[in-house]
């Protein structure tokens, strides 16, 4: 198996993971978030023959790091369409999924896709390279109530009115080409001393629009009521609110809305049972080890019979 690229991503909570999906060595699992293979190594270590691994991205560098196993399958698709790729290849349910949400750090390191606030790239943020719109796209094409809304949900910034209103009059007689053009706009709006967490949100704000990260996840967590088999165990490392809570509610509530809901019997229709109740997060070791698992959270949920 090669160990090629252990420096493209870290894994977070990587036994926190691991331990989480309770492997079977003669189960079926899915890692949605390939990425630099950290996860799926593991996990790939812990099957025997019988066991199957089906590894999901969409970003195509991930296949720099695909090994050839016979029962490992790379599938490069959007893990939206998680249940239909599995049944191309002739599987209907698993034994656990994980998902590992955030963004690799070879895709921020590689300045030239556009992530990262401190290198010089295109304005792109695509994690497919082959999605038609990019983040120069959001920011010149739309509206302002759409900045607006982009801004304030994604990224919680403060000012996202002020932004908004200043980037739409702004691009009427200019344009922002790179990521050092639209820090160069931001460093006005930015609070003093906080310049760089408030860029940060700002690029997280645009780069969940280009990829409609909330969409995708909410298309996988309804899949996986189906797809995991009872007894298995879903795995979501997240890094901002919006996506903890949606995970959040439906381990607990059995929807995404967070509201329970009962049966005529009374009983709570939940697909999942939680198996750790608060989320678990890194230790303050891992963080200094690695900056990018501040803001992480795991959780985990066993599908009910």
């Amino acid at each position: 198996m090669s160990q090629k690229n252990n420096l493209y991503h870290i894994p977070v909570l990587r036994d926190a993971c691991i331990n989480g999906l309770n492997i079977n060595p003669d189960g079926v699992y899915v890692d949605v978030t390939f990425g630099g293979g950290g996860h799926s190594r593991l996990i790939h270590s812990q099957l025997s023959a019988k066991g199957k691994l089906y590894a999901l991205d969409q970003d195509k560098d991930a296949l720099r790091n695909v090994w050839e196993a016979p029962n490992f399958h790379f599938i490069q698709s959007n893990f939206s369409f998680l249940s239909n790729q599995l049944k191309l290849k002739g599987v209907t349910q698993v034994d656990g999924i994980l998902a590992d949400l955030g963004v690799s750090s070879h895709q921020f390191d590689e300045g030239t896709r556009g992530f990262s606030i401190r290198k010089e790239g295109a304005l792109d943020m695509r994690m497919n390279g082959s999605a038609s719109r990019n983040a120069a796209d959001v920011l010149h094409e739309s509206t302002e109530e759409e900045l607006l809304s982009v801004f304030r949900k994604y990224g919680e910034i403060r000012n996202a009115k002020r932004l908004a209103y200043e980037l739409v009059k702004f691009r009427q007689s200019s344009r922002l080409n790179t990521t050092q053009d639209f820090i160069k706009f931001l460093s006005d709006f930015a609070p003093k001393f906080k310049e760089n967490r408030y860029y940060a949100q700002v690029f997280q704000a645009v780069r969940i629009e280009v990829n409609q990260e909330i969409k995708v996840l909410e298309d996988l967590l309804l899949q996986c009521e189906k797809v995991i088999a009872p007894g298995g165990r879903l795995v979501v490392l997240s890094y901002h609110s919006l996506e903890d809570r949606l995970v959040k509610n439906f381990l607990k509530k059995g929807n995404l809305e967070g509201a329970l809901e009962k049966d005529f019997y009374g009983n709570p229709i939940k697909p999942f049972t939680e198996v750790t109740r608060k989320p678990v997060a890194p230790d303050e070791d891992e963080v200094k080890m690695n900056s990018r698992a501040r803001s992480a959270k795991l959780r985990i949920g066993e599908r009910n019979g």
